[in-house]
């Protein structure tokens, strides 16, 4: 009775010896799995990650007043239209006002803003347009301004990558054109693009926000 019972137990200690072994190879290639799904899904660029859209339904709601906004983040959002023949594209940061003094506040005046938030405002073009009567060659293009009271300026520029405008220089710069700022009788919440079209070949890109509303005139060229 007795080998039979020292059989027993060292039968089991031979089954938990196994199983225990095997659930240690089993966690070993769950890990050499979860190490190796990264790679297999980092094939966006730093620009692409940044440029997914994120909370798009969100900041819409906030706008049209269906809900309080209480997200401390940004949306990432994109604004599209057509002007001429070339289809505009701003993918852009969306911060809110949440309560906040924006103007000469959170937003200084007289520097260079990346009119959005996060990885810079980037507008792209799929066929040459005019803008302030120089043309502008299709591809993607930063969009910064410099706010101001009575005045602001707004700027086409070649670089595009880049987190807020840590790296703007101002030698790069297609555009600049000052404007004067209107002023909305209803702030927007969110932060806010949008490409305007008034005729075939005329439009504007809008930026919206608070209760500040600029535009940047654009012409339709052909190419």
């Amino acid at each position: 009775m007795k080998h039979k019972r020292n059989l027993l137990r060292n039968s089991a200690w031979a089954c938990l010896l196994a199983a225990g072994l095997f659930a240690c190879s089993g966690e070993k290639a769950s890990e050499s799995e979860a190490e190796e799904s990264p790679a297999e899904t980092s094939a966006l660029s730093r620009l692409e990650e940044e440029h997914l859209l994120e909370k798009v339904a969100y900041a819409d709601s906030v706008n049209a007043g269906l809900l309080e906004d209480t997200f401390k983040g940004s949306a990432r959002r994109e604004a599209t239209g057509t002007i001429g023949k070339s289809l505009i594209t701003v993918n852009y940061g969306s911060p809110g006002v949440r309560g906040r003094t924006i103007w000469n506040g959170l937003v200084s005046y007289d520097q260079v803003w990346v009119s959005g938030s996060h990885w810079a405002t980037a507008v792209s073009f799929s066929a040459p347009v005019s803008i302030n009567g120089k043309k502008v060659e299709p591809g993607m293009y930063g969009f910064f301004t410099v706010p101001g009271k009575e005045e602001w300026v707004l700027i086409l520029n070649e670089a595009y990558d880049m987190h807020l405008a840590e790296e703007y220089f101002e030698g790069e710069d297609i555009i600049r054109l000052v404007v004067n700022p209107e002023i909305l009788e209803e702030p927007v919440q969110r932060l806010t693009y949008e490409i305007e079209t008034v005729s075939d070949t005329e439009g504007f890109l809008v930026l919206s926000w608070e209760k500040i509303r600029v535009r940047l005139p654009i012409t339709g060229v052909n190419a």
